[in-house]
């Protein structure tokens, strides 16, 4: 089969596309033919920065039709379209995953935008409705808004009814910000976060939901500017902070299946910032989401 892989970590250059042997299907998993694939934040980060035995095939999530099953799977069959993730092997023809990470795509839903939604989308969903609890006409600011988790919370807080308040940089990206259901846009760049949310939302009376996608590990970082970094230190006591990667959902408790159940529910499904690649079977990429 051919996949993306990487001999030593470092910048895009290091990834070829090369053959590799099929993946062996595990007696609890499922062999998925790879349609789609998804794009994440920490393909790109363990890519740049983390070694992994060589050569690595990368990839977290991807879709596609079912060709063999393990003999002690359950519950799905040869042919089924599913969307699934792992800690690795997506970004491949062929694909071994544990069957309980996998999830039925239904009817209508394209393999792009199914591909999107067991990372970004799941975990979004999960931080704002099921920790969160978001409410209709309830404010969310999301931060990093157009980013993967980002963007995939800014659809489902406005299909769930919720005023949106979208921070991201570039007015390109802030532009395009508001197709996808945002009320307002803050560039974080040429304006100050924390006074603006005030100024939308009636000062101090009100505790609006907050999502850092960027998460409570990378906060402290240098990469973020000393002025987001004091922005952030002033956000008001009583205002509901969630940081994705101190949220992740777990398979077991049925989040990723609500997830993709809904999906059609929310606007613009599966485009995310980083968009996803289609495979075609003699290992050529097509773009199916415009990135953002």
């Amino acid at each position: 089969m051919k996949a993306a892989v990487y001999a030593a970590p470092g910048p895009p250059l290091v990834l070829t596309y090369v053959d590799m042997p099929d993946p062996v299907c595990g007696p609890d998993d499922v062999l998925i033919a790879v349609e789609a694939i998804s794009i994440e934040g920490g393909d790109l980060i363990n890519r740049r920065i983390t070694p992994q035995a060589s050569p690595w095939i990368v990839g977290y999530a991807a879709a596609g039709t079912i060709v063999a099953i393990g003999d002690n799977v359950s519950g799905r069959a040869v042919g089924q379209r599913v969307t699934a993730f792992d800690m690795h092997g997506s970004h491949a023809e062929l694909w071994s995953v544990p069957a309980s990470r996998t999830w039925r795509v239904p009817d209508g839903l394209g393999m792009a935008e199914a591909a999107t939604l067991p990372i970004s989308f799941t975990t979004a969903h999960h931080c704002l409705i099921t920790k969160g609890g978001l409410r209709q006409a309830e404010t969310v600011v999301v931060q990093a808004a157009a980013g993967g988790v980002g963007l995939a919370a800014v659809q489902i807080a406005h299909a769930e009814g919720a005023r949106v308040i979208a921070i991201a940089s570039g007015r390109e990206r802030q532009a395009r910000l508001m197709e996808f259901g945002a009320s307002h846009v803050i560039g974080c760049l040429q304006e100050d976060v924390v006074d603006e949310v005030l100024r939308l939302t009636g000062g101090s009376r009100h505790r609006p939901c907050r999502l850092d996608p960027a998460g409570v590990a990378i906060r402290p970082c240098p990469g973020r500017s000393p002025r987001l970094r004091r922005q952030c230190r002033r956000w008001r006591p009583g205002c509901r902070s969630l940081a994705s990667d101190a949220e992740q959902p777990d398979p077991a408790r049925g989040v990723h299946g609500d997830v993709v159940r809904e999906a059609g529910r929310i606007r613009n499904c599966g485009r995310t910032a980083g968009g996803s690649a289609r495979q075609t079977s003699d290992g050529r990429d097509r773009p199916a989401i415009s990135p953002l």
